[in-house]
């Protein structure tokens, strides 16, 4: 059986604290080190965790939201032995021999190359080891605007992954593991106009004489089925942060170990900002308008999905995470335990299987499990 373990390297939303850093986690399989986004500070939580630097092979961005991506510029720079210089001073890559080892591979959203690329051009960034990004596309996202900009030295051509009825089946597959994605919902507090090209729409709207009206319902992300059986999508984004997961589904079914977030949650007794007029619903529906969970949410969905275990994480920069219930090291702040402890069990009474809280360089060993999705 293939030996796969997780350490959570950031544990926060938004802001990191002294207890939290921004969002990372390593998932080691047989040697390599996949990491899942890449937060600010991601690879000095590196080099404090047991987690190698050279054995990281591939990182994959949920979204590009900055506290999720800010890291991934210095950690690339680590990883690949850069430093700075002028590119325009830079010999000939196949001349040095730089693409003679594999490339570290990254995949992300429309946008990430661009992120990637202008980052390391403007700050005349030298690598001595190949680099390539995998994007996957939305059927509204436009075309690639970054062809202007020279490619770094470095860079090798990326895919354009399309989606397969609705998800990205199979982005990345060996013989042992998988890697699927689907692009799971995480609104912001009021939708942003002018966001859609109504070029993409109309011509279908009015071959079909459907009313311009269902414009709105692009803008909010929605579909619409026309007459003759086309199907347009509004835009979407590939998140890792969700207030309705439900087009993972499919991906998650019976999961050895379902990582959830759960940023906000009512906690009247325990945190000092909670709002006299707060209840659990209300918490929930402003968690939701930002895009995000509760604990209770992310129970309810692993009981849908028939989960073995939850984990919950991507938590308020109010929650402090230095408790460590396994150790004796230090002086563990109990307000921390009873505060975790208390987001614990709000989502066990909605989840019958083992629930732990998530903390930074937190680690441990997946059972029985033969794809990773």
């Amino acid at each position: 059986m293939s030996n796969i373990n997780i350490t959570f390297l950031g544990t926060a939303s938004a802001q990191p604290s002294h207890t939290r850093n921004h969002s990372s986690l390593a998932l080691r399989l047989n040697g390599d080190v996949w990491l899942f986004d890449c937060g600010e500070g991601t690879q000095h939580q590196i080099q404090k965790s047991t987690v190698k630097m050279g054995r990281i092979s591939k990182v994959f961005i949920t979204h590009t939201h900055g506290d999720h991506i800010f890291g991934l510029l210095p950690l690339l720079a680590s990883r690949l032995n850069g430093a700075g210089g002028m590119l325009d001073e830079a010999l000939d890559p196949r001349a040095t021999g730089i693409f003679d080892s594999k490339p570290l591979e990254i995949y992300g959203p429309s946008g990430t190359r661009a992120y990637v690329r202008t980052g390391l051009l403007y700050t005349h960034t030298l690598l001595s080891g190949p680099y390539v990004v995998h994007e996957l596309r939305l059927p509204d996202d436009l075309p690639d605007t970054i062809t202007s900009l020279p490619r770094h030295t470095a860079e090798l051509p990326g895919r354009d992954i399309q989606q397969v009825e609705g998800v990205w089946p199979e982005i990345y597959k060996d013989p042992t593991f998988s890697v699927s994605a689907a692009p799971i919902l995480h609104s912001v507090p009021s939708p942003i106009p002018g966001k859609i090209d109504p070029k993409q729409y109309v011509p279908h709207l009015k071959r079909t004489g459907t009313p311009l009206s269902v414009m709105r319902q692009l803008q909010q992300g929605e579909s619409v089925k026309l007459s003759d059986g086309t199907v347009l999508q509004g835009p979407s984004k590939l998140l890792g942060d969700t207030c309705d997961p439900s087009p993972i589904v499919g991906l998650a079914m019976h999961a050895d170990v379902l990582i959830h977030e759960a940023t906000n949650a009512h906690l009247p007794e325990i945190d000092p900002d909670t709002k006299p007029d707060d209840t659990d619903s209300v918490v929930e529906e402003r968690s939701k308008s930002r895009g995000h969970s509760t604990p209770q949410m992310a129970a309810c969905f692993a009981t849908h999905v028939h989960a073995r275990k939850l984990v919950l994480n991507h938590f308020s920069s109010r929650y402090a995470g230095d408790y460590d219930p396994t150790t004796h090291h230090g002086d563990p702040r109990l307000a921390a335990k009873e505060t975790m402890e208390a987001i614990r069990g709000l989502a066990q009474a909605h989840f019958d299987g083992p629930i732990v809280c998530a903390r930074d360089f937190m680690t441990f060993d997946v059972q029985h499990s033969h794809d990773v999705q």
